[in-house]
């Protein structure tokens, strides 16, 4: 900001205490925009990790229905096993705004059950194999949708956090400082005037 006070006047001195309001309101509002982007994001990173649990704990039955299913048949047995068909599998995609921010919620369905081409040596293993990896996969895509959702908030909140920062610790001492040096300005210049007024009527 230019050297205000150079020109100190009672007009110049009332803008300026209504541009230092305007800031002060800018700020509250993006200090309460902040709070409730903390908020959200709080929220959904809880949705987040409670799936990224369950995602952790469907992985891990996989891969103990994988390693029965190599005892089974090794991995050659399984490399040739009939692969997940998922044709019918359909994505949901809900975008919405919150607070300016373009979210998108998405929800995975598999679609109907379906006729897997025949193995040529089926075995429970296998097939208990593939249903565990199977149901990896809604959780997976929803996991990421979530996550891009989650990280377009955290990028809001770190620009709002920014300007917010910007205007409480920048603009607004700035605008202060200059209000003060102002009011000591007019001040000196109203006691001239007084002493001025004084001197006149002596003569």
């Amino acid at each position: 900001m230019s050297d205000i006070t150079a020109g100190a006047s009672r007009s110049a001195f009332l803008e300026l205490k209504d541009e230092r309001q305007l800031v002060r309101e800018g700020y509250e509002f993006l200090d309460e925009k902040r709070m409730i982007l903390a908020q959200e994001i709080l929220r959904r990173l809880r949705e987040y990790e409670a799936a990224e649990r369950e995602y952790a704990a469907r992985l891990e039955r996989a891969n103990g229905a994988l390693a029965r299913a190599v005892g089974r048949h090794g991995l050659d047995g399984i490399g040739i096993y009939p692969v997940l068909r998922m044709e019918a599998a359909t994505l949901t995609m809900a975008p919405h705004r919150f607070l300016g921010v373009r979210l998108v919620d998405g929800r995975f369905d598999p679609g109907p059950p379906r006729s897997q081409p025949p193995a040529v040596n089926p075995s429970p293993e296998a097939e208990a194999c593939r249903a565990a990896w199977e149901a990896l996969v809604p959780l997976a895509v929803e996991l990421g949708v979530m996550r891009g959702s989650l990280l377009r908030l955290m990028r809001e909140y770190v620009r709002t956090e920014r300007r917010a920062r910007a205007l409480e610790n920048v603009l607004l001492p700035e605008i202060e400082g200059n209000l003060r040096q102002m009011d000591e300005q007019l001040e000196a210049m109203d006691q001239e005037e007084a002493v001025r007024v004084r001197n006149a009527g002596h003569h």
